[in-house]
Protein backbone atom coordinates (compact mmCIF):
# COMPACT_ATOMS: atom_id res chain seq x y z
CA UNK A 1 0.00 0.00 0.00
CA UNK A 2 2.56 2.27 0.79
CA UNK A 3 4.62 2.18 -2.26
CA UNK A 4 1.11 2.73 -4.21
CA UNK A 5 0.93 5.84 -2.29
CA UNK A 6 4.21 6.60 -3.23
CA UNK A 7 4.70 5.91 -6.92
CA UNK A 8 0.60 7.35 -7.45
CA UNK A 9 1.51 10.54 -5.36
CA UNK A 10 4.11 11.21 -7.87
CA UNK A 11 2.06 10.06 -10.86
CA UNK A 12 -0.86 12.59 -9.27
CA UNK A 13 1.58 15.41 -9.19
CA UNK A 14 2.99 15.13 -12.61
CA UNK A 15 -0.29 14.87 -14.29
CA UNK A 16 -0.99 17.95 -12.71
CA UNK A 17 1.14 19.62 -14.47
CA UNK A 18 3.81 20.14 -11.49
CA UNK A 19 7.81 20.04 -12.38
CA UNK A 20 8.94 16.62 -12.77
CA UNK A 21 11.64 17.43 -10.43
CA UNK A 22 9.11 19.37 -7.82
CA UNK A 23 6.93 16.31 -7.69
CA UNK A 24 9.82 13.45 -7.36
CA UNK A 25 11.10 16.12 -4.40
CA UNK A 26 7.04 15.87 -3.25
CA UNK A 27 6.83 12.44 -3.21
CA UNK A 28 10.47 11.89 -1.19
CA UNK A 29 8.87 14.03 0.79
CA UNK A 30 5.57 12.39 1.18
CA UNK A 31 7.80 8.46 1.28
CA UNK A 32 9.64 9.69 4.61
CA UNK A 33 6.11 10.89 6.16
CA UNK A 34 4.87 7.39 5.52
CA UNK A 35 8.01 5.79 7.22
CA UNK A 36 8.47 8.12 10.17
CA UNK A 37 11.90 8.92 9.00
CA UNK A 38 11.80 12.49 9.65
CA UNK A 39 15.06 11.93 11.68
CA UNK A 40 16.61 11.32 8.64
CA UNK A 41 16.26 14.24 6.68
CA UNK A 42 18.80 15.76 6.16
CA UNK A 43 19.80 12.51 4.09
CA UNK A 44 18.04 13.81 1.27
CA UNK A 45 19.78 16.81 1.12
CA UNK A 46 23.36 14.20 0.85
CA UNK A 47 21.77 11.97 -1.41
CA UNK A 48 21.00 15.19 -4.00
CA UNK A 49 24.57 16.74 -3.47
CA UNK A 50 26.32 12.72 -4.44
CA UNK A 51 23.95 12.46 -6.79
CA UNK A 52 24.67 15.35 -8.78
CA UNK A 53 28.52 15.83 -8.46
CA UNK A 54 29.94 13.09 -10.38
CA UNK A 55 32.95 13.62 -12.90
CA UNK A 56 31.36 11.78 -15.65
CA UNK A 57 27.84 14.48 -15.15
CA UNK A 58 30.25 17.05 -15.95
CA UNK A 59 30.18 16.17 -19.68
CA UNK A 60 26.47 16.89 -19.60
CA UNK A 61 26.94 20.72 -19.79
CA UNK A 62 29.64 20.50 -22.80
CA UNK A 63 28.05 18.43 -25.12
CA UNK A 64 24.71 20.99 -24.60
CA UNK A 65 27.22 23.87 -25.07
CA UNK A 66 28.66 21.96 -28.35
CA UNK A 67 25.46 21.34 -29.90
CA UNK A 68 24.59 24.99 -29.28
CA UNK A 69 27.86 26.17 -30.74
CA UNK A 70 27.34 23.84 -33.68
CA UNK A 71 24.28 24.98 -34.17
CA UNK A 72 24.69 28.98 -33.98
CA UNK A 73 27.72 28.28 -36.05
CA UNK A 74 26.45 27.61 -39.36
CA UNK A 75 27.57 23.97 -39.15
CA UNK A 76 23.86 22.19 -39.35
CA UNK A 77 23.47 24.36 -42.08
CA UNK A 78 25.88 22.77 -44.07
CA UNK A 79 24.99 19.18 -42.93
CA UNK A 80 21.60 20.19 -44.58
CA UNK A 81 22.80 21.15 -47.67
CA UNK A 82 25.00 17.82 -48.20
CA UNK A 83 21.89 15.85 -46.96
CA UNK A 84 19.91 16.64 -49.65
CA UNK A 85 22.71 16.33 -52.70
CA UNK A 86 22.76 12.67 -51.42
CA UNK A 87 18.78 11.66 -50.76
CA UNK A 88 16.90 14.63 -52.44
CA UNK A 89 15.81 12.89 -55.07
CA UNK A 90 14.64 9.48 -53.86
CA UNK A 91 10.84 8.98 -53.03
CA UNK A 92 10.17 11.03 -50.01
CA UNK A 93 13.42 13.03 -50.47
CA UNK A 94 13.29 15.99 -48.08
CA UNK A 95 11.70 13.67 -45.46
CA UNK A 96 15.13 11.37 -45.84
CA UNK A 97 17.05 14.60 -45.54
CA UNK A 98 15.51 15.20 -42.57
CA UNK A 99 16.56 11.46 -40.90
CA UNK A 100 19.78 11.96 -42.23
CA UNK A 101 20.44 15.70 -40.77
CA UNK A 102 19.78 14.29 -37.74
CA UNK A 103 21.76 11.26 -37.58
CA UNK A 104 24.52 13.33 -38.54
CA UNK A 105 23.22 16.26 -36.19
CA UNK A 106 23.21 13.80 -33.30
CA UNK A 107 27.00 13.19 -33.30
CA UNK A 108 27.65 16.57 -32.09
CA UNK A 109 24.29 17.59 -29.79
CA UNK A 110 23.67 14.24 -27.77
CA UNK A 111 20.09 15.51 -27.37
CA UNK A 112 16.39 14.52 -28.60
CA UNK A 113 15.55 17.93 -28.06
CA UNK A 114 18.44 19.53 -29.04
CA UNK A 115 17.17 18.10 -32.59
CA UNK A 116 13.72 18.44 -32.45
CA UNK A 117 13.71 22.44 -31.60
CA UNK A 118 17.20 22.98 -32.90
CA UNK A 119 17.26 21.67 -36.51
CA UNK A 120 13.14 20.65 -36.12
CA UNK A 121 12.67 24.28 -37.20
CA UNK A 122 14.65 24.87 -40.14
CA UNK A 123 13.64 20.86 -41.64
CA UNK A 124 10.18 20.79 -41.12
CA UNK A 125 9.87 24.66 -42.50
CA UNK A 126 12.48 22.82 -45.82
CA UNK A 127 9.89 20.72 -46.18
CA UNK A 128 6.37 22.25 -46.47
CA UNK A 129 7.90 24.59 -49.09
CA UNK A 130 8.82 21.46 -50.57
CA UNK A 131 4.92 20.40 -50.61
CA UNK A 132 4.92 18.38 -47.63
CA UNK A 133 2.28 17.83 -45.84
CA UNK A 134 2.30 19.79 -42.38
CA UNK A 135 1.74 16.66 -40.09
CA UNK A 136 3.74 14.83 -41.99
CA UNK A 137 6.75 17.12 -41.53
CA UNK A 138 6.12 16.88 -37.98
CA UNK A 139 6.01 13.77 -37.05
CA UNK A 140 8.95 12.68 -39.02
CA UNK A 141 11.36 15.63 -36.96
CA UNK A 142 10.24 14.17 -33.58
CA UNK A 143 10.86 10.24 -34.56
CA UNK A 144 14.74 11.50 -36.44
CA UNK A 145 15.39 13.05 -33.47
CA UNK A 146 15.15 10.77 -30.83
CA UNK A 147 17.94 9.39 -32.75
CA UNK A 148 20.23 12.00 -30.94
CA UNK A 149 20.69 9.99 -27.84
CA UNK A 150 21.91 6.69 -29.89
CA UNK A 151 24.49 7.98 -32.08
CA UNK A 152 27.24 8.92 -29.77
CA UNK A 153 27.78 11.82 -27.83
CA UNK A 154 24.90 11.06 -25.49
CA UNK A 155 23.43 12.70 -22.54
CA UNK A 156 21.68 9.54 -21.87
CA UNK A 157 24.50 7.31 -22.34
CA UNK A 158 27.04 9.33 -19.64
CA UNK A 159 24.19 9.36 -16.76
CA UNK A 160 23.40 5.73 -17.28
CA UNK A 161 27.57 5.27 -16.90
CA UNK A 162 27.57 7.55 -13.52
CA UNK A 163 24.47 5.28 -12.64
CA UNK A 164 26.28 2.10 -13.43
CA UNK A 165 30.50 2.69 -13.33
CA UNK A 166 30.00 1.43 -17.10
CA UNK A 167 32.33 2.54 -19.54
CA UNK A 168 30.89 6.02 -21.70
CA UNK A 169 33.42 5.27 -24.07
CA UNK A 170 32.27 1.35 -25.02
CA UNK A 171 28.61 2.79 -24.56
CA UNK A 172 29.44 5.14 -27.25
CA UNK A 173 30.56 2.60 -29.59
CA UNK A 174 27.32 0.17 -28.64
CA UNK A 175 25.36 3.42 -29.73
CA UNK A 176 26.64 3.48 -33.42
CA UNK A 177 25.09 0.55 -35.11
CA UNK A 178 21.86 0.78 -33.47
CA UNK A 179 21.72 4.32 -34.13
CA UNK A 180 21.96 3.67 -37.77
CA UNK A 181 19.46 0.72 -37.72
CA UNK A 182 16.93 3.80 -36.14
CA UNK A 183 17.41 5.61 -39.28
CA UNK A 184 17.69 2.93 -41.94
CA UNK A 185 13.76 1.61 -40.37
CA UNK A 186 12.66 5.68 -40.11
CA UNK A 187 13.34 6.24 -44.41
CA UNK A 188 12.09 3.11 -45.26
CA UNK A 189 8.68 3.81 -43.82
CA UNK A 190 9.60 7.73 -45.21
CA UNK A 191 9.77 5.83 -48.21
CA UNK A 192 6.49 3.92 -48.11
CA UNK A 193 4.28 6.43 -46.97
CA UNK A 194 5.55 8.79 -49.59
CA UNK A 195 5.27 6.67 -52.38
CA UNK A 196 1.20 5.70 -51.46
CA UNK A 197 1.09 9.81 -51.01
CA UNK A 198 2.79 10.58 -54.12
CA UNK A 199 5.12 13.59 -52.57
CA UNK A 200 7.21 15.61 -54.34
CA UNK A 201 10.67 14.60 -54.97
CA UNK A 202 13.57 17.32 -55.60
CA UNK A 203 14.24 17.12 -59.42
CA UNK A 204 17.46 19.11 -59.00
CA UNK A 205 20.30 17.46 -60.43
CA UNK A 206 23.94 17.72 -59.18
CA UNK A 207 27.56 17.16 -61.21
CA UNK A 208 30.02 14.50 -60.06
CA UNK A 209 31.94 17.81 -58.30
CA UNK A 210 29.45 19.24 -56.84
CA UNK A 211 28.69 16.49 -55.06
CA UNK A 212 32.20 15.69 -54.07
CA UNK A 213 32.57 19.24 -52.60
CA UNK A 214 29.25 18.87 -50.67
CA UNK A 215 30.67 15.73 -49.18
CA UNK A 216 33.81 17.54 -48.15
CA UNK A 217 32.38 20.46 -46.98
CA UNK A 218 29.95 18.23 -44.76
CA UNK A 219 33.28 16.64 -43.09
CA UNK A 220 33.91 19.74 -41.37
CA UNK A 221 30.68 19.81 -38.89
CA UNK A 222 31.24 16.11 -38.63
CA UNK A 223 34.93 16.76 -37.79
CA UNK A 224 33.85 16.68 -33.84
CA UNK A 225 32.00 13.64 -34.15
CA UNK A 226 35.32 12.01 -35.47
CA UNK A 227 37.51 13.64 -32.51
CA UNK A 228 34.88 12.23 -29.67
CA UNK A 229 34.63 8.64 -31.04
CA UNK A 230 38.53 8.40 -31.96
CA UNK A 231 39.88 10.24 -29.15
CA UNK A 232 37.68 8.49 -26.76
CA UNK A 233 38.13 4.56 -28.69
CA UNK A 234 41.74 5.35 -29.08
CA UNK A 235 42.14 6.62 -25.44
CA UNK A 236 43.43 9.92 -25.98
CA UNK A 237 40.80 11.53 -23.67
CA UNK A 238 37.71 10.40 -21.50
CA UNK A 239 34.12 10.91 -22.79
CA UNK A 240 33.98 14.41 -20.72
CA UNK A 241 37.30 15.31 -22.20
CA UNK A 242 36.24 14.72 -25.44
CA UNK A 243 33.09 16.82 -24.73
CA UNK A 244 35.46 19.87 -24.08
CA UNK A 245 37.35 19.44 -26.89
CA UNK A 246 33.92 19.33 -29.15
CA UNK A 247 33.38 22.50 -27.65
CA UNK A 248 36.70 23.88 -28.94
CA UNK A 249 36.54 22.67 -32.20
CA UNK A 250 33.04 24.40 -32.80
CA UNK A 251 34.41 27.86 -31.24
CA UNK A 252 37.06 27.41 -34.17
CA UNK A 253 35.19 26.20 -36.79
CA UNK A 254 32.07 28.72 -35.85
CA UNK A 255 34.39 31.89 -35.58
CA UNK A 256 37.19 30.89 -38.37
CA UNK A 257 35.97 28.85 -40.44
CA UNK A 258 32.27 29.40 -41.72
CA UNK A 259 32.13 32.68 -39.55
CA UNK A 260 28.45 32.59 -38.67
CA UNK A 261 29.37 32.83 -35.08
CA UNK A 262 30.63 36.35 -33.15
CA UNK A 263 31.02 38.03 -29.69
CA UNK A 264 27.29 38.82 -29.67
CA UNK A 265 25.98 35.27 -30.04
CA UNK A 266 27.77 33.81 -27.59
CA UNK A 267 25.77 35.21 -24.26
CA UNK A 268 22.71 33.44 -25.65
CA UNK A 269 24.09 30.09 -26.19
CA UNK A 270 26.00 30.12 -22.96
CA UNK A 271 22.86 31.06 -21.02
CA UNK A 272 20.54 28.10 -23.09
CA UNK A 273 23.54 25.94 -21.93
CA UNK A 274 23.33 26.59 -17.98
CA UNK A 275 19.60 26.38 -18.14
CA UNK A 276 19.43 22.97 -19.94
CA UNK A 277 22.56 22.15 -17.37
CA UNK A 278 20.15 22.99 -14.53
CA UNK A 279 17.28 21.55 -15.91
CA UNK A 280 19.39 18.13 -16.02
CA UNK A 281 21.56 18.18 -13.14
CA UNK A 282 18.61 19.12 -11.07
CA UNK A 283 16.49 16.28 -11.89
CA UNK A 284 19.30 13.59 -11.41
CA UNK A 285 19.90 15.12 -7.71
CA UNK A 286 16.32 14.98 -6.70
CA UNK A 287 16.07 11.13 -8.55
CA UNK A 288 19.09 10.48 -6.10
CA UNK A 289 16.89 11.22 -3.35
CA UNK A 290 13.72 9.75 -4.62
CA UNK A 291 15.56 6.39 -5.26
CA UNK A 292 16.91 6.50 -1.20
CA UNK A 293 13.41 6.85 -0.29
CA UNK A 294 12.40 3.72 -2.32
CA UNK A 295 15.35 2.38 -1.07
CA UNK A 296 14.07 2.98 3.07
CA UNK A 297 11.18 1.36 1.53
CA UNK A 298 12.67 -1.49 0.10
CA UNK A 299 11.09 -1.12 -3.44
CA UNK A 300 14.42 -2.90 -5.26
CA UNK A 301 13.98 -5.92 -2.91
CA UNK A 302 10.02 -6.54 -3.44
CA UNK A 303 10.57 -5.92 -7.03
CA UNK A 304 13.87 -7.93 -7.25
CA UNK A 305 11.54 -11.18 -5.46
CA UNK A 306 8.65 -10.54 -7.96
CA UNK A 307 10.80 -10.43 -11.23
CA UNK A 308 12.94 -13.56 -9.82
CA UNK A 309 10.95 -15.80 -11.81
CA UNK A 310 11.08 -14.02 -14.79
CA UNK A 311 14.95 -13.12 -14.92
CA UNK A 312 15.68 -17.16 -14.73
CA UNK A 313 15.11 -16.51 -18.26
CA UNK A 314 16.78 -13.41 -19.69
CA UNK A 315 14.97 -12.92 -22.48
CA UNK A 316 11.85 -12.68 -20.88
CA UNK A 317 13.26 -10.55 -18.40
CA UNK A 318 14.45 -8.22 -21.17
CA UNK A 319 10.71 -8.26 -22.38
CA UNK A 320 9.18 -7.74 -19.18
CA UNK A 321 11.53 -4.61 -18.92
CA UNK A 322 10.97 -3.08 -22.32
CA UNK A 323 7.09 -3.32 -21.67
CA UNK A 324 7.68 -1.40 -18.06
CA UNK A 325 9.56 1.57 -19.75
CA UNK A 326 7.76 1.90 -22.31
CA UNK A 327 4.73 2.48 -19.73
CA UNK A 328 6.84 4.38 -17.47
CA UNK A 329 7.80 6.75 -20.83
CA UNK A 330 4.44 7.71 -20.48
CA UNK A 331 4.30 9.31 -17.45
CA UNK A 332 8.01 10.37 -16.71
CA UNK A 333 10.75 12.47 -18.15
CA UNK A 334 13.76 10.10 -19.94
CA UNK A 335 16.66 11.00 -17.10
CA UNK A 336 13.92 10.56 -14.57
CA UNK A 337 13.10 6.78 -14.95
CA UNK A 338 16.45 6.24 -15.69
CA UNK A 339 18.05 7.02 -12.14
CA UNK A 340 14.88 5.69 -11.00
CA UNK A 341 14.91 2.35 -12.42
CA UNK A 342 18.87 2.08 -13.33
CA UNK A 343 19.79 1.06 -9.73
CA UNK A 344 17.16 -1.21 -9.20
CA UNK A 345 17.50 -3.22 -11.97
CA UNK A 346 21.61 -3.06 -12.15
CA UNK A 347 21.92 -6.17 -10.07
CA UNK A 348 19.20 -8.84 -11.49
CA UNK A 349 20.60 -7.86 -15.44
CA UNK A 350 24.33 -8.72 -13.75
CA UNK A 351 23.10 -11.91 -11.79
CA UNK A 352 21.51 -13.27 -15.09
CA UNK A 353 24.40 -12.54 -17.21
CA UNK A 354 22.86 -9.79 -19.14
CA UNK A 355 26.06 -7.20 -20.04
CA UNK A 356 25.67 -3.67 -18.63
CA UNK A 357 26.71 -2.32 -21.70
CA UNK A 358 23.77 -4.14 -24.03
CA UNK A 359 21.01 -3.06 -21.74
CA UNK A 360 21.91 0.90 -21.47
CA UNK A 361 21.15 0.83 -25.01
CA UNK A 362 18.54 -1.17 -24.76
CA UNK A 363 17.01 1.13 -21.77
CA UNK A 364 18.03 4.34 -23.91
CA UNK A 365 16.04 3.93 -27.27
CA UNK A 366 13.56 2.50 -25.28
CA UNK A 367 13.02 5.54 -23.32
CA UNK A 368 13.72 7.55 -26.73
CA UNK A 369 10.24 5.90 -28.00
CA UNK A 370 8.64 7.11 -24.59
CA UNK A 371 9.97 10.57 -25.99
CA UNK A 372 7.24 10.22 -28.40
CA UNK A 373 4.63 9.22 -26.52
CA UNK A 374 1.69 11.84 -24.59
CA UNK A 375 1.58 12.54 -21.76
CA UNK A 376 4.88 13.56 -21.36
CA UNK A 377 6.89 12.81 -24.71
CA UNK A 378 9.59 16.00 -24.58
CA UNK A 379 9.60 15.55 -28.48
CA UNK A 380 6.36 15.77 -29.00
CA UNK A 381 5.43 18.89 -26.91
CA UNK A 382 8.84 20.42 -28.88
CA UNK A 383 7.50 19.91 -32.18
CA UNK A 384 3.72 20.71 -31.11
CA UNK A 385 5.02 24.36 -30.07
CA UNK A 386 6.92 25.08 -32.65
CA UNK A 387 4.32 23.91 -35.52
CA UNK A 388 1.29 25.13 -33.31
CA UNK A 389 -0.19 21.65 -34.33
CA UNK A 390 -2.21 19.64 -31.55
CA UNK A 391 -0.54 16.50 -30.11
CA UNK A 392 -3.52 14.76 -31.16
CA UNK A 393 -2.96 15.64 -35.11
CA UNK A 394 0.99 14.61 -35.02
CA UNK A 395 0.00 11.52 -32.94
CA UNK A 396 -2.31 10.17 -36.36
CA UNK A 397 0.73 10.28 -38.38
CA UNK A 398 3.63 9.19 -35.84
CA UNK A 399 2.24 5.58 -35.43
CA UNK A 400 4.89 4.63 -38.56
CA UNK A 401 7.14 5.71 -37.17
CA UNK A 402 6.72 4.40 -33.52
CA UNK A 403 6.17 1.13 -35.01
CA UNK A 404 9.32 1.50 -37.11
CA UNK A 405 11.44 2.47 -33.73
CA UNK A 406 9.68 -0.07 -31.83
CA UNK A 407 11.05 -3.09 -34.38
CA UNK A 408 14.60 -1.77 -34.05
CA UNK A 409 14.12 -2.05 -30.27
CA UNK A 410 13.50 -5.93 -30.45
CA UNK A 411 16.40 -6.28 -32.69
CA UNK A 412 18.70 -5.30 -30.89
CA UNK A 413 17.12 -6.43 -27.20
CA UNK A 414 17.26 -9.71 -28.83
CA UNK A 415 20.52 -9.76 -31.17
CA UNK A 416 22.67 -8.37 -27.83
CA UNK A 417 25.67 -8.91 -30.66
CA UNK A 418 24.50 -6.16 -32.69
CA UNK A 419 25.01 -3.78 -30.15
CA UNK A 420 28.35 -5.46 -28.45
CA UNK A 421 30.35 -5.90 -32.01
CA UNK A 422 32.18 -1.85 -32.00
CA UNK A 423 32.69 -2.24 -27.70
CA UNK A 424 34.28 -5.73 -27.89
CA UNK A 425 36.68 -4.28 -30.67
CA UNK A 426 37.69 -1.69 -28.10
CA UNK A 427 40.62 -2.64 -25.33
Amino acid sequence: MDIILVFGSLVLLILLGIPVAFSMGLATLIAFTIHDSWGMIIVIAQRMYSGSTSFVLLAIPFYILSGLLMNGGGLTRHILHSAEMLVGRVHGGLGHVNVLVSMLFSGMSGSSVADASGMGVVEMEMMEKGGYDKKFSAAITAASATIGPIIPPSIPFVIYGALTGASVGKLFMAGLIPGVFMGIALMITVYILAKRRSYPRSDKRYTSKEKLFGLLNALVPLGSFFIIIGGISFGVFTPTEAAIVACVYGLIIGFLVYKDLNLNKLPAILTETIKGSIRVIFIIAVAAAYAYALTIMRVPQRLSAALVTVAEHPWLFLLAVNALLLLLGCFMETISIMTLVVPILLPIIKSIGIDPIHFGVVITLNLMIGQLTPPMGVCLYSVASITNLSIKDIISELWPYLLALFVVLLIITFVPSIVMFLPNLMP
